[in-house]
Formats: structure tokens, sequence, C-alpha cells
């Protein structure tokens, strides 16, 4: 008799989790399941937030450009913990991730109010009405 292998260590999960085996939606990129983010729309602003747990606030840098809000992180490997052996399985993310998001050309950097605890990250972004675009008017064309 065998003994029966632990799930986590089953190279078969990890081959069928490949993307090839599944004919369904597609698989979300491997930075959105590291940042795991939830929008609600209020009234006057949208509340975001994003898991990023392991991470500490000097990690994670916040910016507005060209209408995109931006949500980049990351964690280097720390290197003060050699321990001897090698690793079977290695899940913990370590390197750079980011998120973007379009809030409109009217949103700045400044308008955004962000805090940090336990792991989440929460931003509020403010509704601004978008410039409202002009209607296109034409030359008549005579016979």
């Amino acid at each position: 008799m065998l003994p029966s292998r632990r799930k986590e260590f089953d190279i078969f999960d990890e081959m069928f989790n490949d993307p090839f085996f599944h004919h369904g939606p597609r698989m979300p990129r491997k930075e959105e399941m590291l940042m795991r983010t939830d929008v609600k729309e209020k009234e006057s602003n949208y509340e975001i937030a994003v898991d990023l747990p392991g991470y500490n606030k000097e990690d994670i840098k916040v910016a507005v450009e060209n209408g995109y809000l931006t949500i980049s992180a990351s964690k280097q490997e720390n290197n003060e913990e050699k321990e001897e052996g090698n690793f079977v399985r290695r899940e913990r993310f370590v390197g750079e991730c980011s998120r973007s998001f379009y809030v409109g050309d009217n949103i700045t950097t400044e308008d955004i109010k962000a805090n940090f605890k336990n792991g989440t990250l929460r931003l509020d972004v403010p509704k601004k009405e978008e410039k409202e675009i002009p209607e296109t008017k034409y030359v008549e064309i005579e016979d």
C-alpha cells in the first residue's frame, strides 16, 4: 500500500488548472488573482477595495495618468532568511503586480483618498461629470 499524496502537492491538479483544459470563461490573469478587487458604486463616488495581504504600505503605489487609476505593489524576496533545503511548492508571490481602471480624464491624484489597513487598500474615487462633447455640425452641401 502506498501512502496517499496530499492534495496540495498533486502534479495532476497543477496540470488540469492550466487554461488549455478550460472551455468556459477566460481564466483570470495572475495579477488579477493577486490583487482581488471590489468596486462599489455610490451616489457621488466609487469605493475600491484591493486585497494586498503580506504587503506593507511602503510597497504600494497609486497613481492617475491619462485617465487611468493604476495600483501597483512590489514585494522582494527576503534573502535574510536563507534556510537549508529546496522548496517543494512555492505559492507566495514575490515580484511586482499592478491593476488599472479607467476613471476618466477629470480625476486627478489629489481627488483620491486612500488608506491601507489589515492588508486591504481602500480608495475613495469621486464621480466627476465628464466634459460634454460638442455635437458635430456639418456644412450643408448644395446641389
